[in-house]
Order: structure tokens, then C-alpha cells, then sequence
């Protein structure tokens, strides 16, 4: 296994273009692991609190899921702590793996993979406007950004890793919130490029200012930005949040990949 990525790596996840973006992105930056074999197997882990992305092709042999298995097992441990993004049939081989040993492994996210192909402006006009968050909204951002994460209950941060994310968006201006009529911040919403592709983020709704259709709108309006910078604007969801995801197929997103997130319960 070799421990650089390169060209062919990234010519494979072109065949799950949108499922594995976020590992294309990752790929090309500062990781803490990453192992391929340039054909089969990418092994990818950039920075805890985030879980290892696993690539496989879609006609794994069962010889290839048990040295998946052991290099994952040897490189980041579940036992350890690290949870696994990786395809279904993938996925039920390594909770298989792990009963053997003991352990008190699942699945603790579903996610649906989308792409925009054709925006569609939302049914629902919005009160208010879309703003571009700049160093004044720092404070805010960092509230917003915590509060996010710690309703999806993943990629959990302390205070410092929540102000450096918000000023890496602040340095990017890629992070933007939805004003209502009063100018007070009803929602956010992010999207982070990589090449022809961008994944929408962030989005997040103040429960006092939900059912009133702002992420639906700013999504919307951020989705556009992305797309007149050339970029196809995509997006993970959580699979069995329907009303979210009934929102963005309303907005034109279409379905285009399945994957899950895999951990123990300890």
C-alpha cells in the first residue's frame, strides 16, 4: 500500500463522483493517513474528529473486503475510536468483523449523496436576505457552527476547532447566513469547492425561526452562487431526515448516491 494519492486515485472516485467528493477534496490536502493501492482500496483519514473514508468499487470480492478490513484494523482501530465512511455492502462485512471480536459495532448515519443539476427557485418566497458572513459575524458564526454540530451529533469540536472553522470561512467567504426582515440571523449555510464541484454544508436553522422556509431559500441563493462560478453544486444529507430531504429535491437536487457511517457504541 502506498501512502501518497495521486492522479489515478482521483480517476477512480470519478466513478462515485458525488458519494466519495469529500474524499476527492481530501485527498489533495494535509491528511493524518491515507492508504491506496492505487486500483482497488483508498484508505483516507484526515483529522479527528472526522471518521476514515474507505473506497471500494462496486464489485468488491470477499478476499477484497477482508484486507480492507485489516488494513483499516491495523491503520485506524474501530476500537480505537474512529468511525468508517464506506459503501453498504462494505459496511456490513465490517459490523460482521467486528461482532467476531466483540465489538458493539453500527451504523450511526445513513447518507444520500445529491447533485444540482438545474436549481429550482423555492415554492415558498422567504422574509429577508442572503449575507455574506465577514469578520464582524465571527462571534456568531462560531455559535452557529457549534450549534450545528451539535444537533447532527458528529464531527463534535471544542471551542477552539469551532472558531478556526469559522475563520477558514471567513478567509474563503464561502459561509453565509439568511437575514430575516429584521436583519436578525435565522439560518446558515456553506459550500466548499473542489475543482467542478461543490459541497453546499452548514446548514442550519435557529429553532426559534424554523418552518418559516429560510435554509430552503438560502440554500437556494447559495446553490446559485456555486453554480454561476461553474461549479455543480452537490450535497450529503442525513438519509432518514425526510423532511430535509424532501426540501432539497425541491430545489432541484437529485439523488445520486448511498453510503453510511459505521462506529461503535462505546
Amino acid at each position: 500500500m502506498d501512502s501518497q494519492a495521486d492522479k489515478r486515485d482521483l480517476n477512480l472516485l470519478e466513478n462515485d463522483r458525488y458519494t466519495f467528493a469529500v474524499l476527492s477534496r481530501i485527498l489533495n490536502d494535509s491528511c493524518r493517513l491515507i492508504l491506496t493501492d492505487h486500483e482497488r482500496l483508498i484508505i483516507c483519514h484526515s483529522v479527528d474528529p472526522f471518521p476514515v473514508w474507505i473506497w471500494t468499487p462496486d464489485d468488491i470480492s470477499p478476499e477484497e473486503k477482508e484486507r480492507a478490513w485489516e488494513a483499516v484494523s491495523r491503520a485506524c482501530p474501530m476500537a480505537d475510536g474512529y468511525r468508517y465512511n464506506l459503501k453498504y455492502d462494505l459496511a456490513e462485512f465490517f459490523l460482521f468483523k467486528a461482532k467476531e471480536q466483540g465489538a458493539d459495532a453500527t451504523i450511526t448515519m445513513n447518507m444520500f449523496a445529491y447533485d444540482c443539476p438545474k436549481p429550482l427557485a423555492p415554492e415558498n418566497t422567504a422574509a429577508g436576505h442572503i449575507h455574506l458572513c465577514t469578520w464582524d459575524d465571527l462571534e456568531e458564526m462560531v455559535e452557529i457552527i457549534k450549534m450545528f454540530h451539535e444537533e447532527i451529533g458528529i464531527d463534535q469540536s471544542d471551542e477552539e476547532g469551532y472558531l478556526n472553522r469559522a475563520k477558514t470561512h471567513i478567509e474563503h467567504s464561502n459561509l453565509f447566513f439568511w437575514k430575516d426582515d429584521l436583519d436578525r440571523t435565522a439560518a446558515c449555510c456553506s459550500y466548499t469547492p473542489n475543482g467542478d464541484v461543490a459541497s453546499i454544508g452548514n446548514v442550519y436553522t435557529f429553532p426559534a425561526y424554523r418552518r418559516k422556509h429560510y435554509a430552503e431559500n438560502l440554500v437556494y441563493q447559495v446553490t446559485k452562487i456555486v453554480e454561476s462560478a461553474g461549479a455543480m453544486p452537490m450535497l450529503y444529507t442525513d438519509a432518514d431526515y425526510t423532511a430535509s430531504n424532501a426540501c432539497y429535491e425541491k430545489i432541484g437536487y437529485v439523488l445520486r448516491g448511498k453510503l453510511c457511517t459505521i462506529g461503535t457504541n462505546a
